[in-house]
């Protein structure tokens, strides 16, 4: 089968390599679509950052070169002799987190915080391919009806669904997202869907906002325009009930962290991509909640990211940039996102088409 590889720091290969075979309790994808997102712009440019070189990862056994590819979706076309929850034909998203399934957070099934957290895609072998290997534990079926394309986008779903749950969004408040990039939008949608009544986006670009807008939001702000913590109080008088930082921009954090009201609470779900300065007193000072949110856990989140886009809660098809094939991974994937960040949001590969 081809397969994208990563060996190495800008060193990403398109290979045959050979078809997977499954283990007793895995079943075999062909992948119909695999989205690329910024954790893997950032191994090919800066890597390794997460996949595992020289010593092989504890969970998965594998070292670079790995197969990229972490959010994903595909049919099954073979099953492993132990399973009997899902057959040939079936449609599966998976997870793709791996965690050891013993330390003190597995058994609290606080799984992203296992002390052995690893993923597909980037400490084992991924969706960046013809097909590929999963654990039946990590996969949630597709309804028949949805639209595959759409269907890939439950991986980044998932995150934005975790965001608002750690964030405790209640039902009539207000919300402020910086960043109205793939996870940022996603995070507005699922305000909405859970009941926020208005929700402000922070975005410099004006694509962005444009879409921020079509998409629900009730205003998008531009922080290149003035202070958009001054401008969020003027809309709000008192500041946001809950604000998501989806930018990971270190500048934007200390805002966010500003934007909330008293009281109020900031989910931190970007990556940020350096160090940043805090004013710490006015977190003190107004008894405001800074709270970290990572990835997503199976059963709650990615699950119900699934239902979310079966039943249209979410517009995903909405945020597809473009649909490639596994050749053009770097012309028209890693190098678009690189190049034109502002105008492109998820790029889906198609590891089958030619």
């Amino acid at each position: 089968m081809k397969a994208a590889l990563w060996h190495k720091r800008n060193d990403i290969r398109i290979e045959v390599v050979p078809d997977p075979v499954p283990g007793p309790d895995e079943v075999i994808l062909k992948v119909e679509y695999c989205g690329i997102c910024g954790t893997d712009l950032e191994e090919y440019r800066h890597g390794p950052i997460l996949i595992p070189t020289g010593t092989p990862n504890l969970l998965t056994g594998i070292a670079a070169p790995i197969i990229l590819g972490h959010e994903f979706i595909g049919e099954v076309v073979e099953v492993g002799r132990d399973v009997v929850k899902y057959k040939v034909g079936d449609r599966l998203a998976p997870d793709v987190l791996i965690y050891c399934g013993e330390c003190y957070w597995c058994r609290r099934h606080q799984v992203t915080l296992c002390d052995h957290l690893a993923a597909l895609g980037l400490s084992g072998h991924g969706g960046l391919a013809e097909y590929c290997r999963v654990p039946v534990s990590m996969c949630i079926a597709v309804p028949p009806s949805l639209d595959p394309a759409c269907a890939a986008l439950a991986e980044p779903l998932s995150v934005a669904v975790r965001a608002l749950r750690k964030g405790r969004l209640q039902l009539g408040e207000t919300v402020a997202v910086f960043g109205a990039g793939t996870i940022g939008l996603l995070c507005m949608q699922v305000a909405l869907s859970a009941g926020a009544s208005a929700v402000y986006v922070i975005e410099p670009d004006p694509f962005r906002r444009e879409l921020a807008v079509r998409l629900g939001a009730a205003r998008a702000i531009d922080p290149g325009a003035g202070d958009p913590v001054e401008a969020l109080r003027a809309i709000t008088c008192i500041g946001a009930d809950l604000v998501i930082e989806a930018s990971g921009v270190p500048a934007v954090i200390p805002q966010a962290i500003e934007a909330a009201r008293k009281a109020g609470r900031i989910v931190l779900v970007g990556i940020p991509t350096g160090p940043s300065t805090l004013n710490l007193v006015s977190v003190v000072g107004t008894e405001k909640e800074v709270i970290g949110s990572l990835s997503h856990v199976y059963d709650e989140d990615f699950y119900t990211s699934i239902r979310m886009i079966a039943d249209g809660r979410v517009n995903v098809e909405a945020l597809i940039s473009d649909r490639i094939s596994l050749d053009d991974l770097l012309p028209r994937g890693l190098h678009r996102l690189e190049e034109h960040r502002a105008d492109t949001l998820k790029i889906l590969v198609a590891p089958g088409a030619s």
